[in-house]
């Protein structure tokens, strides 16, 4: 027997509950993300790394040394640290004379790198920079993109995935007002790609709706996209594939407009509306003379009793 294909049983209740944490499941757990430092790594990179991770956490590992490695031409240790950790996402910083204050933005499936896409930092402005107040941790965001490119472009398409996969956050059952208290916006136009952070200030409008202003709070980013690594499509449509035990059942003679109004169809016998059970009045009631000639004739007279 191949010492590969021999199933390694727990030993402790610990390791039981580490394997039975990183089984596959119906319902995913939260996305995890690492931050990786490259080997020459500047200042400007860190700082983003470092802010990001304020962003993400408790979602989020960041490593703090340095890792010599290029992902775009091996991917062997990012999938390395991925298993290690449990992250199917990432995002890595590098910086060099060719590609200067570089981040690479990608995703996993089945611990093997499904996307990976390249941006170059033009502009940061650090949470540090900006003196308002902050969202406490854990937020989760609200995502906006702006932009044709983000529905016209394949390569933005996948950014705009990318994106929401990586800052989306825990699946949440319910929400409240006081809780939509962080935006993450996202703008393409004229090849660039530019992120903001708000706040979300509730004032007083005289009204029961209140009065929604936003202050930004940082990070910032101007961001530019330089090279790709997109999965066929193929693969694409195999990591979105559902299992089917989440896939809901087909309910017949059920149907829904544009709007979500669900329409129900009742199959009945055919009616015979003459005699149909209609509410009783006075003045639709028949006359004696109606019900005789329905019946054919007069109706003979009782003899008098004597």
């Amino acid at each position: 027997m191949d010492a590969l294909d021999r199933v390694v049983k727990p030993k402790t209740k610990r390791a039981k509950r580490f394997l039975e944490k990183r089984e596959p499941k119906l319902k995913e757990n939260t996305k995890n993300a690492m931050l990786i430092k490259g080997g020459n790594a500047n200042l400007t990179v860190t700082e983003v790394l470092k802010d990001i991770y304020a962003v993400k956490k408790p979602f989020a590992v960041l490593y703090k040394k340095k890792n010599i490695t290029r992902p775009f031409e091996d991917q062997t240790s990012l999938e390395f640290f991925s298993k290690k950790s449990d992250c199917s996402l990432f995002m890595f910083g590098s910086h060099n004379k060719k590609r200067p204050n570089n981040l690479i933005i990608g995703r996993m499936f089945d611990y093997h790198v499904l996307d990976m896409i390249e941006l170059g930092i033009e502009k940061f402005l650090s949470l540090k920079d900006v003196k308002n107040s902050k969202c406490p941790e854990g937020t989760k965001p609200m995502l906006i993109f702006a932009g044709d490119m983000f529905d016209v472009n394949e390569e933005y398409r996948r950014l705009k995935s990318l994106l929401i996969d990586f800052f989306r956050g825990p699946s949440v059952p319910s929400i409240r007002l006081a809780g939509l208290e962080y935006v993450l916006h996202f703008t393409a136009v004229d090849g660039k790609i530019y992120m903001r952070s708000y706040k979300v200030l509730l004032k007083k409008s005289g009204c029961k709706i209140p009065r929604i202003e936003l202050e930004e709070m940082g990070p910032s980013l101007d961001l530019v996209m330089r090279r790709t690594h997109l999965a066929s499509d193929d693969l694409y449509k195999l990591s979105l594939k559902q299992p089917k035990a989440l896939k809901p059942k087909k309910k017949k003679n059920i149907s829904h407009d544009v709007f979500g109004t669900t329409y129900g169809r009742i199959h009945m016998q055919k009616q015979d509306l003459g005699k149909l059970q209609t509410r009783k009045m006075k003045g639709l009631r028949k006359r004696s003379a109606e019900k005789s000639t329905e019946d054919g004739g007069l109706s003979p007279k009782k003899p008098k009793s004597a």
